[in-house]
């Protein structure tokens, strides 16, 4: 079997992807905020209002699990972007984003400190999973890919009657929102140090995403090698055919009723709606320039994506857990959603100014500059 090789092909900035990036990080911050940052009260919320249960159930649907995967997708690309260009000045990449996921997961540990529901650890080991497969032919990529889209784990249990014990999951959660809620600050970081990886990897098993996250991380490498985010050759055609087919599927799985099958096909659900959702949008970048100028602005916030998903966790804990407003007791979700907003707005302007004065944001810099020591 012949391994692959670089096309010798310049990888330019990839503006779309820039703004992908962005969105997806908002969208987590709006997510998170209609969470209350993973603190799931049985105590009265003092103010509610009766948008609540519909704002909550839309932003599920556009939003859970659909932000986080895009995030996957898009640090699959970078990592084809990085490879591809030591490759084509000759060097072989694979240590230095070794190097880079041990840098990611510490990254991970500081965050998970102030948020109990940090992804850059978990990332950080599937990030380690593309190295290998980065050697491989696009035909066989593919049949990993499709083999991972399947939810083979969750297909698997459907088809023997197998089931996966999740109750030390919901014991953990109990412990850790106990701590949320009730705790000083530094139990609240002692105890999501403690817990706080093994909870996210639990509940990616329990969600379906453990395979579909290393799914999307090989997506946007395979992605990158089919130069799919530049306006090139029949790009366009192929994304506009995604939209509508993946839109088709999302329509009829909306419709019919899979309820006794739900535990295999709902993370499929998911994955078909985070691909109508990036198709929708590279589309509309390269059919509009007014889009293009409106997504601009989310273009800022996604270069400094590392810097803002560490900044809503310590500002967003702070608003809703205990040790800081306890607003989870205050704010029902359409408030809370209203925080969500103000944080992204916050840390936009944040970027701006930051970006008057600098190339790069601050995480995003010293994590470059640590990973070419």
């Amino acid at each position: 079997m012949e391994f692959y090789k670089t096309r010798q092909l310049a990888n330019t900035r990839i503006d779309v992807a820039d703004a992908l990036r962005g969105i997806a990080v908002a969208g987590i911050i709006l997510y998170h905020s209609v969470e209350h940052f993973n603190i799931f009260t049985q105590e009265p919320i003092v103010h509610t209002l009766p948008t609540d249960q519909g704002i909550a159930d839309v932003l599920a649907w556009l939003l859970s699990g659909k932000m986080y995967g895009i995030f996957a997708m898009l640090f699959g690309l970078s990592f084809f972007i990085m490879n591809d260009n030591q490759q084509q000045k000759g060097k072989n990449f694979s240590g230095r984003f070794a190097w880079r996921m041990c840098l990611l997961f510490l990254f991970g540990v500081v965050n998970v400190a102030f948020y109990d529901g940090d992804i850059l650890m978990p990332y950080a080991l599937y990030g380690l999973m593309l190295i290998p497969i980065s050697y491989l032919p696009s035909k066989w990529v593919w049949a990993i890919i499709v083999l991972l889209a399947i939810q083979p784990v969750e297909l698997f249990c459907l088809l023997t009657g197998q089931t996966i014990d999740h109750s030390t999951l919901w014991e953990l959660y109990g412990q850790i929102n106990s701590a949320h809620e009730h705790g000083t600050f530094w139990q609240n970081t002692l105890t999501n140090l403690r817990y706080g990886f093994e909870v996210n990897m639990r509940f990616n098993v329990f969600s379906g995403r453990m395979t579909q996250l290393l799914c999307l991380f090989i997506i946007g490498m395979q992605l990158g090698r089919q130069r799919m985010f530049y306006n090139e050759g029949r790009n366009l055609q192929i994304w506009h055919q995604l939209l509508w087919r993946s839109a088709l599927v999302v329509v009829v799985m909306s419709i019919v009723d899979y309820s006794e099958i739900a535990s295999w096909l709902n993370p499929i659900y998911n994955l078909t709606i985070l691909m109508m959702i990036v198709s929708a949008i590279v589309s509309a970048w390269y059919a509009s320039e007014g889009v293009r100028k409106v997504l601009h602005h989310l273009c800022i916030f996604g270069r400094m994506s590392l810097t803002n998903y560490l900044l809503q966790s310590v500002i967003g804990c702070f608003i809703f857990c205990g040790y800081g407003l306890a607003c989870y007791r205050w704010l029902g979700i359409t408030y809370a959603v209203m925080i969500g907003v103000g944080m992204v707005m916050v840390q936009y302007l944040f970027c701006r100014w930051w970006f008057s004065k600098h190339q790069r944001g601050p995480l995003e810099g010293l994590w470059r500059k640590l990973t070419w020591l």
